[in-house]
């Protein structure tokens, strides 16, 4: 049995526990490792003991976040459509589906990279630079633009890889890119002292490795996909496919970084400081984020397989072990990330009133802990089986039209920088609600009983 048929025979064959830590185990280290690769920015801007920087550093996150999306758009579609073609069994689709989202997110990318070198100043101040963080937050982006192609493509093919049943290639590609931007961080930053320009480039370094390794697999005999042109087409049953779920996913992540930019402006009324801390919280609470994305997009897969192969069954009993893995998961992150809360913070800013306010925020948004896990995951379910109305108000809801109205309560009523930041911990509670009621109606209309296999 060659590479291709043993992984669809994991997807379809084996226990479910071996199923679920086969795929979500990569994905987990996976995320884990762009959890240190995020981290590392800010972590060794912080060793300068510049608080403007850090600010910079902060206010260039929900920029980076943007082009992410797009990464996003054509890795969770493509994802999406590819597992579920490989479930029917049509291999020429799949195939069809890579080299679109391969050709079509390099061509977006080189555009972005033109557009924020031209605009750098401009979206330095609409993200929210002072006067005083301005030129390190225009200096940042504008090196970082020259990533943005290499960044959608490794986040594209991060998540599409996994489709095949490739999650160790997956995993490794991040880890390679990941460890090439941590090394090179302190090089850079600190030995060099080129500061916020090492950031960048560090980053620039690290989504070129992460690129090419996944270009490599591709070109090789060990996949069912294919980056060739011939394969490349506009036709509605592969662009519609991937945009079906690629764009909710896509403008879940544009919501997200669009809030962050928000809540950094609302945050700069209280100071650069505050805005500092916030950035910081952000970080911390993504330790126990990304390992739950990781269980979700983990998943994703084999889900996926399961619909369009028709196992009802086996799909139940895989969501309903993965929820379990991940509640669990969820809680125990929580209450680490809770009680460490104060040393993880001081090991990035030392500055008293950016360390008090980051503390503070750390354990407001950590308040998301116990639900976000299951939020992930049923937000993946309900990709999973190509619904796109589901997905769509799901994504619209979660940083869109929940967090402002919440947001706007909160600062009218409280006017104080935590009550600020209370916003996102309230609004997952309501979209991990909204999900799983999503997930329940995409369920029962798109995969009834009488259309099972098993």
């Amino acid at each position: 049995m060659n590479s291709p048929e043993k992984s669809m025979a994991l997807f379809r064959d084996a226990s479910v526990p071996k199923a679920v830590f086969s795929n979500i185990i990569p994905s987990v280290i996976s995320m884990l490792m762009v959890l240190f690769y995020n981290l590392a920015d800010t972590v060794f801007i912080g060793q300068t003991k510049n608080a403007l920087m850090v600010t910079a550093v902060s206010l260039a996150t929900p920029v980076f976040l943007l082009f992410m999306s797009i990464g996003m758009l054509f890795g969770i579609g493509g994802t999406s459509l590819i597992s579920r073609k490989l479930g029917e069994g049509d291999h020429h689709m799949a195939k069809r589906a890579s080299s679109f989202c391969f050709w079509s997110g390099a061509v977006i990318g080189i555009i972005s990279m033109i557009g924020i070198l031209i605009f750098a100043e401009p979206v330095a101040r609409a993200v929210g630079a002072s006067d005083d963080s301005l030129e390190y937050t225009k200096q940042y982006l504008s090196i970082v633009a020259f990533g943005i192609p290499f960044l959608i493509i490794s986040n594209s093919f991060s998540n599409i890889i996994r489709a095949e049943g490739h999650p160790k290639t997956a995993m490794t590609g991040m880890i390679v890119g990941n460890l090439v931007n941590i090394l090179l961080d302190p090089l850079f930053i600190l030995t060099f002292d080129w500061t916020v320009a090492g950031a960048a480039l560090a980053t620039v370094l690290g989504n070129v490795v992460s690129a090419i390794f996944y270009i490599s697999h591709l070109c090789s005999k060990g996949t069912m996909l294919s980056l060739r042109l011939k394969y490349y087409t506009l036709k509605r049953a592969v662009s519609l496919g991937v945009f079906a779920i690629g764009i909710p996913a896509a403008l879940n992540s544009v919501l997200m970084s669009t809030s962050n930019i928000v809540i950094n402006k609302v945050m700069a009324n209280y100071g650069d400081m505050a805005v500092a801390g916030l950035g910081v919280a952000m970080k911390v609470n993504t330790i126990c984020v990304m390992l739950l994305i990781g269980i979700g997009t983990g998943i994703q897969p084999v889900l996926g397989f399961c619909y369009g192969a028709r196992l009802r069954k086996r799909y139940l009993s895989i969501l309903r072990f993965t929820l379990m893995v991940a509640f669990i998961t969820s809680l125990v992150m929580t209450v680490v990330c809770y009680v460490f809360a104060g040393p993880l913070v001081r090991f990035i800013l030392e500055e008293p009133e950016a360390y008090a306010y980051g503390f503070e925020f750390s354990r407001v948004y950590i308040l998301s802990g116990p639900v976000i896990g299951i939020l992930f995951v049923m937000i993946n379910a309900i990709q999973s089986t190509g619904a796109m109305l589901p997905s769509l108000i799901l994504s619209i809801s979660r940083q869109g039209i929940i967090y402002y109205p919440v947001l706007i309560i909160f600062t009218t009523f409280f006017d104080t920088a935590k009550m600020a930041a209370m916003t996102q911990p309230v609004t997952d509670y309501i979209a991990a609600t909204l999900a799983i009621v999503l997930f329940i109606i995409a369920f029962r209309k798109h995969f009834p009983k009488s259309k099972s296999l098993d």
